[in-house]
């Protein structure tokens, strides 16, 4: 048997995988670990009781809409890093704008109020607990994207981790906004993306052990 017959036999019988395979089981991952998640604030935080009345402000949605666009683009980058041919993701760059907007919405709102409450803004009530509450949250959303990666590919084992931890602080970020009574965009820059990070960087250190395959 030659090269080529070889590969015509290795190729016999093998079953087509849909294109949007790897989006679906990853997106199935975030979706069981945020079960998880939203388990985890009930019994752990509850829900905010003013909740009904808080999705009626702009506030709400700009801490939804900062944590969910980079909880996207962090989902893609994971899905292209989930195949062994992961290619460039210099396009993550993407991730910039909505970083960019929420400062332009710090600064907005901190120009109308006067600097003595500047400090109030930046704090909240829950500066000492967020970030460890978005990390805590990310773990049951992350543990569902290493589910995920059972049957997936990766060659780049620290990289996907960095961005599947990403994700995971992303959308644990997300749900915490159930929870969080927060409105200050300068509150949210700060304290969330210092939870998400701390996800990424636990990603990224247990993927290589952990995403072997």
């Amino acid at each position: 048997m030659n090269t080529d017959q070889l590969i015509e036999a290795l190729a016999q019988d093998v079953t087509p995988v849909s294109r949007h395979a790897v989006s679906r089981r990853l997106a199935g991952g975030v979706f069981v670990g945020g079960i998880g998640t939203l388990v985890l604030i009930a019994w752990l935080l509850g829900f905010n009781p003013q909740l009904h009345l808080a999705i009626r402000h702009y506030s709400f949605w700009m801490k939804w809409g900062y944590t969910a666009s980079l909880g996207v683009c962090a989902i893609v980058a994971t899905a292209r890093l989930a195949r062994p041919d992961s290619g460039k993701l210099g396009w993550l760059w993407v991730m910039a704008i909505p970083v960019l907007s929420l400062v332009a919405i710090g600064i907005f709102e901190m120009s109308q109020v006067p600097p003595a409450q500047w400090l109030a803004m930046w704090l909240g009530q829950s500066w000492r607990v967020c970030s460890s509450l978005v990390f805590l949250l990310s773990i049951p959303i992350f543990g569902g994207l290493l589910w995920s990666f059972r049957r997936l590919a990766p060659s780049r084992l620290r990289a996907a981790g960095a961005t599947a931890g990403l994700a995971a602080g992303a959308w644990g970020a997300t749900l915490y906004c159930l929870h969080c009574p927060e409105v200050s965009a300068i509150f949210v820059l700060t304290w969330y993306t210092l939870g998400i990070g701390l996800a990424a960087l636990l990603g990224a250190i247990v993927g290589p052990r952990l995403l072997r395959w």
